[in-house]
């Protein structure tokens, strides 16, 4: 490196220039060099976190390594979804089942009324045949309606008190929750109605005397 000299009225002489320039121009250079090496390092995934992304004990805090879990999670609640959403619709159609009646039902009226025609006679009074022919056959059709609307409101209870038993943190659709207490509802309907019927206290037979 050349001598730095200074004439004698303080002004830098050229060889002074040069010689800040050459040192001007190498800072630059290496600046250069370590941010295109930084730049190399992070396209390619090689680099080193930087001390932004380190607590104090030197462990990645900002770096997402969650993905695959949240990818896990966001599954697991999906499927736990369907199967609620799944539930409340069933209960509402058993919930509507048991105020329209079903075939089950129906058979099992069918099958009342021809086993009372079977154990009547001709010489019967009046009171046993309704009775056999029709009493019997309405209280299955009531029975059965009680089955569907009990499964209806035992179906629709498990799903709205699902959430209490998965995921803290984790809110159930709305859609679901109305479904569910549509279902609860309708079923609470048909039970009601059910053990009326079934007790003569509603539509009861008709009096013979």
């Amino acid at each position: 490196m050349g001598t730095k000299t200074v004439d004698e009225t303080g002004v830098k002489t050229d060889e002074h220039k040069t010689d800040e320039a050459a040192e001007a121009a190498g800072t630059a250079g290496s600046t250069e060099a370590a941010e295109a090496t930084e730049a190399a390092g992070t396209a390619d995934g090689t680099g080193t976190a930087t001390p932004d992304t380190l607590d104090g004990t030197g462990t990645p805090e900002d770096i997402d390594v969650t993905g695959k879990t949240d990818g896990a999670d966001g599954a697991e609640a999906g499927a736990t979804g369907v199967g609620q959403g799944a539930g409340a619709v069933v209960s509402a159609g058993l919930g509507i089942v048991s105020l329209t009646g079903s075939w089950v039902g129906t058979v099992a009226s069918a099958r009342e009324s021809l086993m009372g025609q079977l154990q009547t006679s001709s010489s019967s009074n009046v009171g046993t045949l309704i009775e056999k022919g029709y009493g019997n056959a309405w209280q299955a059709t009531a029975m059965w309606g009680g089955v569907f609307a009990l499964v209806a409101l035992i179906v629709g209870v498990v799903v709205l008190a699902r959430p209490a038993f998965g995921a803290p943190g984790r809110p159930q659709a709305p859609w679901i929750k109305s479904v569910a207490w549509a279902g609860v509802a309708l079923g609470v309907i048909g039970l009601l109605l059910a053990v009326l019927k079934y007790t003569d206290v509603l539509l009861g037979l008709p009096s013979t005397g």
